[in-house]
């Protein structure tokens, strides 16, 4: 028989968000004891039990509303009276704990699908993050490996798909070079703007993107608005270390504390 915790290791490799809930606490007569744990994904209880009926219907309803909500933190904590607040005729006091997993907000777009490509969303999809890679060429898509946080998208207009990135994502460019790179870069400074954007290449290739954006006729800031070189100075030209220096910038930035 499945344990709870294999039960919560396999949900958790899935990247299905779920709600893991646990009466921490009771006091008087109540239905279960104290370490009852129940999973709880979208579509309801997937696992255990945290005393059946009203409570139990009251978690899952609680656990669902915590899955649904964006803005909602990660945790909640009820204590709540089973005969006030849940309507049981049995007069006790349970405190339950709700925690929820692969409920990230972080999502990371990835235009391009070669080696250096292929090496980061490896690692990417290890994080608590969403990956979509974009790239024109089905066959190096292929090469991807197969995991509910990632999207692979083969789009030919691959500068037309920057205006159906979620707000707040993170944005990389390894195309096949700088030719395909350039304009959806233009298109992001001409018409969004994101927390991180950044282009894989040389200095040379930096100043060359510099000179691109003037002669596109943008501000002058947004000559300053990508990472290019991208990554921390870290490591070879390896595609894997490329890549952990690459990851180690953009966790760098999502960490980042904003200026007093």
């Amino acid at each position: 028989m499945q344990t709870f915790f294999e039960a919560l290791n396999e949900l958790a490799a899935s990247g299905q968000p779920f709600v893991a809930v646990t009466v921490v606490d009771t006091l008087g007569s109540t239905p279960q004891d104290r370490g009852s744990k129940m999973l709880v994904t979208a579509a309801g209880r997937a696992f255990g039990t945290v005393g059946g009926g009203k409570i139990e219907a009251r978690s899952i309803e609680e656990a669902k509303s915590l899955l649904a909500d964006p803005s909602a933190p990660k945790t909640r904590f009820h204590q709540w009276s089973l005969n006030k607040d849940i309507g049981m005729t049995c007069g006790g006091v349970v405190r339950v704990y709700f925690e929820a997993f692969n409920v990230t907000r972080w999502n990371i777009v990835v235009f391009g699908a070669g080696h250096v490509a292929q090496a980061l969303v490896e690692m990417l999809i290890r994080l608590d993050c969403r990956v979509t890679c974009i790239d024109p060429r089905e066959e190096w898509l292929a090469k991807l490996p197969v995991s509910p946080k990632l999207t692979k998208l083969t789009a030919a207009d691959m500068p037309g798909e920057v205006a159906k990135i979620p707000e707040g994502s993170f944005v990389v460019l390894m195309t096949m070079g700088h030719t395909t790179d350039k304009p959806i870069l233009i298109e992001i400074l001409r018409t969004r703007t994101f927390p991180y954007v950044g282009v894989i290449g040389s200095d040379a290739k930096a100043k060359r993107l510099r000179q691109d954006i003037a002669d596109a006729g943008l501000p002058e800031a947004m000559q300053r608005a990508f990472h290019c070189p991208i990554g921390l100075e870290i490591g070879s030209d390896a595609p894997q270390e490329i890549a952990i220096s690459v990851v180690a910038q953009l966790l760098q930035q999502r960490d980042a504390k904003p200026p007093e």
